[in-house]
């Protein structure tokens, strides 16, 4: 079978491409157009027929869901699987995620129940796939130890860029709106596992967001103001505070080593070493780190993102804030840890590095599950036997 993968720069297409070649024997013909994100565009269309018609194509397949791919895939006749890792992603709400065609498989339990019981019959669950051999292959490769191996270690962004959507709107609103959204987001960050902002927003405040920071709908979309201005806005402030202060705790009491996009940024204590490459860095902070903290991005309700997946993949010990997918399919203390607050969190780390076999053995006892659960083979092969192919 011809698969067309949307050859888009993203996390995870390397993988993918090769499980879909070696574990199922599909043949991949990779295609990219620079308007792949649009929501219209005569010439993704036409570049779309021309690979068609070059080589046959079965389904097509890519990491997150795109309207112009949708509308390509259903004009053909031809199944669309996405696979979304990101969240939020307001291209779901484009009115193209019903053809009939799609299969998008969302790893947010509490985002997948939104959709599916808002009559959007072509979503599905699922976790993310990883790849589980890999870290087998690079430790047999020499690398920085010194740079990349760390006592407690943080892999992601701080959301600390200048002039962020947030900062913008706030500075246009009105003394009221701005002590509402002061108290409704102190009172988030003390709660982990449910996440109320957008049920929060009421008309008169959304009314005033939109005032300071007008947001129109695309011609395709159906997402609603709250939704955006909660998850885009309010959710990603609140993790850029919620980062900020939990690792600046942390770097009081330990050796915390930070892997972020901003080599400037700055956590009292804590060492900053900027980015690290995906494929060829980042498994070895996984693996060497002791522990391997998860702060997840709040617009991110129940499901487990990507990076935690990935620290499990690697053999890397976790530590993270609830989410309840991870009830679905792992055991809390047993193949992971999970923190409740600041302090639950320090105590975590301080309890881990000085019980180095109970560390060894969680991180163990999860890598052993993800390779038998959720690995490309065996999550594909579920995606597939949804999809019918």
């Amino acid at each position: 079978m011809n698969v067309l993968y949307l050859d888009w720069p993203c996390f995870k297409g390397k993988d993918l491409c090769y499980s879909l070649e070696h574990d199922f024997g599909f043949q991949v013909v990779k295609f990219f157009h620079p308007d792949y994100s649009e929501r219209t565009s005569d010439d993704f269309s036409a570049a779309f027929d021309k690979c068609c018609e070059a080589s046959r194509i079965d389904f097509c397949i890519s990491y997150n869901f795109y309207p112009l791919l949708a509308e390509a895939a259903y004009r053909h006749g031809l199944k669309y699987i996405s696979l979304v890792y990101d969240c939020p992603f307001v291209k779901l709400y484009s009115y193209r995620i019903a053809y009939p065609t799609n299969y998008v498989f969302l790893f947010d339990y509490t985002l997948y129940e939104k959709l599916k019981n808002g009559g959007i019959p072509t979503v599905y669950y699922s976790t993310l796939p990883v790849n589980a051999q890999m870290i087998q292959v690079l430790m047999d490769e020499p690398h920085d130890t010194k740079r990349l191996a760390s006592e407690v270690s943080f892999v992601g962004s701080l959301y600390n860029e200048e002039h962020n959507l947030f900062d913008r709107m706030y500075e246009k609103l009105d003394a009221y709106t701005k002590g509402y959204l002061d108290s409704v987001m102190q009172a988030q960050l003390r709660i982990s596992g449910y996440n109320f902002i957008e049920e929060m927003l009421t008309p008169a405040v959304i009314e005033a967001l939109h005032r300071a920071e007008p947001y129109k709908n695309h011609a395709d979309g159906v997402e609603t103001l709250a939704n955006v201005y909660a998850d885009y806005y309010i959710n990603r402030k609140l993790t850029s505070i919620e980062r900020m202060q939990l690792l600046s705790a942390v770097s009081a009491r330990f050796s915390l080593k930070l892997f972020t996009r901003d080599p400037g940024a700055v956590v009292a204590g804590a060492k900053n070493f900027g980015p690290v490459d995906y494929y060829m860095e980042m498994p070895y902070v996984f693996h060497d780190s002791r522990i391997n903290l998860n702060i997840s991005l709040r617009s991110i309700k129940s499901g487990i993102p990507l990076r935690c997946m990935d620290i499990m993949s690697c053999g890397g010990f976790l530590l993270t804030n609830f989410q309840s997918d991870f009830l679905m399919h792992f055991t809390s203390d047993e193949d992971f840890v999970y923190y409740e607050d600041e302090a639950d969190l320090l105590q975590k780390i301080d309890y881990y590095l000085a019980h180095d076999e109970k560390r060894r053995a969680i991180a163990a006892s999860g890598y052993e599950k993800i390779r038998a659960e959720h690995s490309f083979p065996v999550i594909l092969t579920t995606v597939f036997d949804v999809a019918g192919i």
